[in-house]
């Protein structure tokens, strides 16, 4: 969960704790990717816990959630300007909603190794985008690679995510036209 900017977390989580399962408890079913979408929607159209993020105007600010089916989730405020770079989510399914401003996803419809590279050339028609306003969101699978981005000038965007399971690591990469470099790995103790 770093940006360019650095940004303060803020305090745990803000819904209902998690409940303690015994072992008698049925399992949980993991999420689906629209069960996911259908959990950022309904939570970006929360305006007291998205008016409860906390707005830096250096850098973005988060609050952890609890997701669907032990699923992982975060309520993202993004200043004007701010992105995330070119990253994945390994093998975690996702979604993301925008609940307030807007924000631009830039996004590449191929399929990376999963390891054992670290420079790759990018063939033409990979590229995609959209725009994503307040009440827009997208879900997508496993090894999804994009940028996410509020290209105001003057307005705050905030938004909410979702992913499944919980991010086991994240690759972050660098962008020169069609050549992808594979810059680092985080793992979960690297952004909570």
């Amino acid at each position: 969960m770093s940006s360019a900017h650095s940004a303060v977390p803020t305090a745990g989580s803000v819904s209902s704790p998690p409940s303690t399962a015994s072992s008698s408890s049925p399992a949980v079913a993991a999420p689906t990717i629209t069960e996911l979408l259908d959990f950022v929607r309904r939570t970006a159209r929360n305006e007291a816990l998205i008016a409860s993020l906390p707005l830096d105007p250096e850098g973005r600010t988060w609050i952890r959630l609890d997701g669907p089916g032990g699923s992982e989730a975060w309520l993202i405020g993004w200043p004007p300007g701010t992105g995330t770079g070119w990253h994945d989510h390994a093998d975690s399914i996702g979604a993301f909603t925008t609940a307030a401003g807007a924000l631009k996803e830039h996004s590449l419809a191929v399929r990376l190794p999963t390891d054992g590279w670290k420079t790759l050339e990018l063939t033409d028609g990979v590229d995609r985008s959209r725009e994503l306003a307040a009440g827009q969101g997208r879900a997508f699978g496993q090894n999804h690679v994009h940028e996410v981005l509020n290209e105001s000038e003057d307005v705050h965007a905030v938004s909410v995510h979702a992913y499944y399971p919980p991010l086991p690591r994240i690759r972050r990469f660098s962008r020169t036209g069609a050549v992808l470099r594979l810059e680092q790995t985080e793992s979960p103790e690297d952004w909570q």
